[in-house]
Protein backbone atom coordinates (compact mmCIF):
# COMPACT_ATOMS: atom_id res chain seq x y z
CA UNK A 1 0.00 0.00 0.00
CA UNK A 2 2.97 2.72 0.75
CA UNK A 3 0.01 4.89 1.40
CA UNK A 4 2.58 8.38 1.63
CA UNK A 5 5.10 6.77 -1.37
CA UNK A 6 3.84 9.21 -4.19
CA UNK A 7 0.10 7.89 -3.99
CA UNK A 8 -2.45 10.13 -3.70
CA UNK A 9 -4.61 8.49 -1.31
CA UNK A 10 -3.39 9.54 2.45
CA UNK A 11 -6.02 8.34 4.76
CA UNK A 12 -4.59 5.50 7.25
CA UNK A 13 -7.74 6.55 9.52
CA UNK A 14 -10.37 5.32 7.30
CA UNK A 15 -7.70 1.92 6.34
CA UNK A 16 -7.30 1.17 9.80
CA UNK A 17 -10.87 1.56 11.04
CA UNK A 18 -11.96 -1.12 8.28
CA UNK A 19 -8.89 -3.33 9.09
CA UNK A 20 -10.11 -3.04 12.99
CA UNK A 21 -13.85 -4.08 12.08
CA UNK A 22 -12.47 -7.72 10.71
CA UNK A 23 -10.87 -8.08 13.20
CA UNK A 24 -13.44 -7.39 15.87
CA UNK A 25 -15.78 -9.05 13.68
CA UNK A 26 -13.22 -11.87 13.81
CA UNK A 27 -12.55 -11.78 17.75
CA UNK A 28 -9.36 -11.01 17.70
CA UNK A 29 -6.66 -9.97 20.11
CA UNK A 30 -3.07 -9.59 20.93
CA UNK A 31 -2.80 -8.03 17.08
CA UNK A 32 0.58 -7.29 15.11
CA UNK A 33 0.19 -5.25 12.14
CA UNK A 34 2.80 -4.90 9.07
CA UNK A 35 2.76 -2.92 6.01
CA UNK A 36 3.54 -4.77 3.07
CA UNK A 37 3.93 -3.56 -0.35
CA UNK A 38 0.68 -4.24 -1.76
CA UNK A 39 -1.37 -4.41 1.91
CA UNK A 40 -1.03 -5.55 5.26
CA UNK A 41 -0.25 -8.24 7.06
CA UNK A 42 -2.46 -9.00 10.33
CA UNK A 43 -1.54 -11.81 13.01
CA UNK A 44 -3.54 -11.76 16.07
CA UNK A 45 -4.82 -14.61 18.47
CA UNK A 46 -8.43 -15.88 17.69
CA UNK A 47 -10.38 -18.26 19.79
CA UNK A 48 -10.76 -21.57 18.22
CA UNK A 49 -14.07 -21.70 16.96
CA UNK A 50 -15.53 -18.99 18.56
CA UNK A 51 -16.18 -15.73 19.82
CA UNK A 52 -14.93 -12.71 22.15
CA UNK A 53 -17.10 -14.37 24.27
CA UNK A 54 -15.19 -17.26 25.16
CA UNK A 55 -11.78 -14.96 25.90
CA UNK A 56 -12.49 -15.20 29.62
CA UNK A 57 -12.86 -19.33 29.21
CA UNK A 58 -9.68 -20.75 30.66
CA UNK A 59 -10.85 -24.01 28.87
CA UNK A 60 -10.97 -22.41 25.20
CA UNK A 61 -7.79 -22.96 22.89
CA UNK A 62 -6.36 -20.19 21.31
CA UNK A 63 -4.14 -20.00 18.47
CA UNK A 64 -1.89 -17.49 16.16
CA UNK A 65 -3.85 -16.69 12.70
CA UNK A 66 -2.68 -14.51 9.92
CA UNK A 67 -4.75 -12.45 7.83
CA UNK A 68 -3.38 -10.69 4.61
CA UNK A 69 -5.35 -7.47 3.91
CA UNK A 70 -4.82 -6.47 -0.07
CA UNK A 71 -5.19 -3.12 -1.39
CA UNK A 72 -8.71 -4.32 -3.27
CA UNK A 73 -9.95 -5.67 -0.09
CA UNK A 74 -8.88 -3.06 1.90
CA UNK A 75 -10.58 -0.78 -0.47
CA UNK A 76 -14.11 -3.64 0.05
CA UNK A 77 -13.92 -2.74 3.41
CA UNK A 78 -13.86 0.45 3.25
CA UNK A 79 -16.84 0.47 0.82
CA UNK A 80 -18.79 -2.08 3.74
CA UNK A 81 -17.81 0.40 6.47
CA UNK A 82 -19.32 3.25 4.52
CA UNK A 83 -22.60 1.89 3.83
CA UNK A 84 -22.75 1.20 7.48
CA UNK A 85 -22.70 4.42 9.06
CA UNK A 86 -25.61 6.57 9.99
CA UNK A 87 -27.50 3.32 11.19
CA UNK A 88 -27.36 3.63 14.29
CA UNK A 89 -25.28 0.54 14.90
CA UNK A 90 -23.95 1.65 18.03
CA UNK A 91 -27.05 1.95 19.94
CA UNK A 92 -27.45 -1.75 20.98
CA UNK A 93 -23.75 -2.60 20.92
CA UNK A 94 -21.77 -3.91 24.13
CA UNK A 95 -19.05 -1.56 25.44
CA UNK A 96 -15.85 -2.72 24.06
CA UNK A 97 -17.49 -4.86 20.89
CA UNK A 98 -15.86 -2.01 18.43
CA UNK A 99 -12.20 -1.75 20.17
CA UNK A 100 -10.11 -2.18 17.42
CA UNK A 101 -12.46 -0.48 14.51
CA UNK A 102 -12.20 2.35 17.23
CA UNK A 103 -8.79 2.03 18.51
CA UNK A 104 -6.92 1.62 14.98
CA UNK A 105 -9.38 4.55 13.85
CA UNK A 106 -7.35 6.81 16.31
CA UNK A 107 -3.95 5.26 15.40
CA UNK A 108 -4.64 5.96 11.76
CA UNK A 109 -5.93 9.84 12.75
CA UNK A 110 -2.08 10.09 14.43
CA UNK A 111 -0.61 8.61 11.35
CA UNK A 112 -2.02 10.42 9.13
CA UNK A 113 -0.59 13.47 10.44
CA UNK A 114 2.74 12.19 11.07
CA UNK A 115 2.85 11.12 7.25
CA UNK A 116 5.33 7.94 7.62
CA UNK A 117 6.83 6.02 4.83
CA UNK A 118 6.23 2.72 6.47
CA UNK A 119 4.54 1.41 9.51
CA UNK A 120 4.18 -1.28 12.16
CA UNK A 121 3.11 -2.28 15.20
CA UNK A 122 1.38 -4.59 17.50
CA UNK A 123 -1.00 -4.44 20.47
CA UNK A 124 -0.76 -6.42 23.83
CA UNK A 125 -3.69 -6.20 26.66
CA UNK A 126 -4.88 -2.60 24.67
CA UNK A 127 -1.43 -0.75 24.19
CA UNK A 128 0.09 -0.12 20.85
CA UNK A 129 3.80 0.58 20.42
CA UNK A 130 4.03 1.75 16.82
CA UNK A 131 7.45 1.68 14.67
CA UNK A 132 7.57 3.97 11.98
CA UNK A 133 9.63 4.74 9.16
CA UNK A 134 10.61 8.44 8.60
CA UNK A 135 11.79 11.00 5.88
CA UNK A 136 13.61 14.15 6.93
CA UNK A 137 16.54 16.41 5.52
CA UNK A 138 19.01 13.75 7.11
CA UNK A 139 17.52 10.70 5.39
CA UNK A 140 14.69 7.81 6.75
CA UNK A 141 15.02 6.88 10.15
CA UNK A 142 12.69 4.67 12.92
CA UNK A 143 10.36 6.38 14.93
CA UNK A 144 9.01 4.16 18.02
CA UNK A 145 5.50 5.24 19.63
CA UNK A 146 3.49 3.92 22.29
CA UNK A 147 -0.10 4.25 23.34
CA UNK A 148 -0.89 2.71 26.63
CA UNK A 149 -4.95 1.52 26.49
CA UNK A 150 -5.63 4.75 28.78
CA UNK A 151 -4.24 6.66 25.56
CA UNK A 152 -6.54 5.06 22.96
CA UNK A 153 -9.77 5.24 25.13
CA UNK A 154 -8.96 8.90 25.36
CA UNK A 155 -8.42 9.37 21.85
CA UNK A 156 -11.20 7.11 21.41
CA UNK A 157 -13.18 9.60 23.52
CA UNK A 158 -12.42 12.55 21.74
CA UNK A 159 -12.77 11.39 18.55
CA UNK A 160 -16.98 12.64 18.01
CA UNK A 161 -15.74 16.11 19.71
CA UNK A 162 -13.50 16.51 16.31
CA UNK A 163 -16.21 15.71 14.26
CA UNK A 164 -18.37 18.04 16.23
CA UNK A 165 -21.04 15.37 17.46
CA UNK A 166 -21.41 14.02 20.90
CA UNK A 167 -19.84 10.89 22.60
CA UNK A 168 -22.11 8.08 22.15
CA UNK A 169 -18.49 6.03 22.26
CA UNK A 170 -17.67 7.37 25.64
CA UNK A 171 -21.23 6.41 26.48
CA UNK A 172 -20.55 2.82 25.58
CA UNK A 173 -17.25 2.62 27.02
CA UNK A 174 -18.04 3.83 30.38
CA UNK A 175 -15.98 6.77 30.42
Amino acid sequence: MRIYDGGARQDFEEVFRAIGAVLDERAYREILVTEVPDGFLVQGLRADGAGASNWADASVMFGKETLTFSDDEIARYMEEAISRRGKNRLENETPGAHYYEWALRVIGRYLDEQHPRDVFFFEQDGSFVIRLLMSGQGGSRHVLVEFTRDDVLEMIGQGPGLRGRSSRLSMLLGR
